[in-house]
């Protein structure tokens, strides 16, 4: 039977997860979703992607909200979700992708107003738990926890790989720099902004600035909380980011070793389809509709002095970010199975 779902902000997130469960046939019955933006224009921005391209399917918009290939998704326009009529429409699971709502307290109201389970598209406050599939799978109860974190984009990138070569030759400490497209928390143009860096226009500059995703390695893999950090760095491009960094290994290693580990990881067991592993000269736009959450970049991993160590990650910061949120919504109700290690 059909996972009923539903999602809460139809952004640049929200529609991704949509499309991509549309395209990979997942068996979910989308029962409604809830954003407080007209249905035309709803409509509009599904069916034309300057990303993804064109809607593979029919979209239309109605008075109650959008018809997709023949089927109707019912629309609400309601700030608060506590007001969402979940529990009349059946909806099992909720993905929580307005960026608002991303602390315990404010997600819940998604289960008083009737869901089972909330999905958060990013770094949660206070989560039941934060789960990076490939890294802490086991971490997830079923019967316990029903407001879960999907973490980042940028943790679902370096997890995978902080867990294979921490498992392999230990991580003591690391420094991770991301090279991140620019999104919508930048300015176009140059004008005000909390951030002044991000104030200046996204699409001409580098933009330098924060990233709590390194820290959060810590809260998925307990044993190396604390001991890596980094920094972001706003790119010119629309999609595509990497993951470098730069860690001090346990042990002495070879970067044939450090690949090798990775090599063998990837694209098997609970890394299938998480982490890839490439010995191809590639650049953002190759890795541009990848599903997968990291591509190891075999050919530019550096060793200094036996154990100061580099590697470098892709990702593409939405797409293979919301196909782990479409994996988790199929999982949450029956489990997650094991993790990596």
């Amino acid at each position: 039977m059909a996972l009923k779902a539903g999602i809460n902000g139809f952004g640049r997130i929200g529609r991704n997860v949509f499309r991509a469960a549309h395209e990979r046939g997942a068996d979910i019955d989308w029962v409604g979703l809830n954003d407080i933006t007209d249905n035309e224009t709803l409509a509009h921005l599904l069916k034309y992607d300057s990303i993804l391209g064109p809607f593979p399917g029919t979209v239309e918009a109605t008075e109650n909200g959008l018809v997709v290939d023949g089927d109707e998704l019912r629309v609400f326009a309601e700030r608060d979700p506590g007001e969402l009529p979940w529990g009349e429409v059946g909806a099992e699971v909720v993905i929580e992708a307005t960026g608002l709502f991303t602390d315990r307290e404010s997600a819940a109201k998604h289960l008083s107003a009737g869901a089972q389970k909330v999905i958060i598209s990013a770094p949660a406050t206070e989560p039941d738990v934060t789960v990076v599939l490939g890294v802490n799978d086991d971490a997830y109860d079923k019967d316990k926890h029903d407001v879960v974190s999907a973490a980042s984009c940028t943790t679902n990138c370096l997890g995978p790989v902080a867990r294979v070569l921490h498992d392999a030759i230990g991580i003591e400490a690391g420094i991770m720099t991301t090279i991140h497209a620019y999104t919508a928390d930048q300015q176009l143009q140059d004008g005000p902004h909390k951030d002044l860096r991000r104030a200046r226009a996204a699409a001409i500059n580098l933009v330098p600035t924060s990233t709590g995703a390194a820290k959060a390695i810590g809260v998925v893999m307990p044993e190396l909380d604390g001991k890596l950090n980094g920094i972001a760095v706003r790119a010119p491009v629309p999609v595509g980011s990497m993951v470098d960094l730069v860690f001090l290994a346990s042990r002495d290693v070879t970067a044939e070793e450090v690949n090798e580990a990775v090599a063998q990881k990837a694209d098997a067991g609970a890394l299938e389809g998480i982490l890839q592993y490439t010995e191809d000269p590639i650049v953002s736009s190759d890795i541009s509709r990848s599903a997968y959450s990291s591509i190891f970049d075999s050919q530019l991993t550096v060793v200094m002095e036996k154990r100061l160590v580099k590697i470098v990650t892709w990702y593409d910061n939405e797409w293979g970010y919301s196909n782990r949120c479409v994996d988790l919504a199929e999982r949450v109700l029956v489990g997650l199975g094991q993790p990596a290690a």
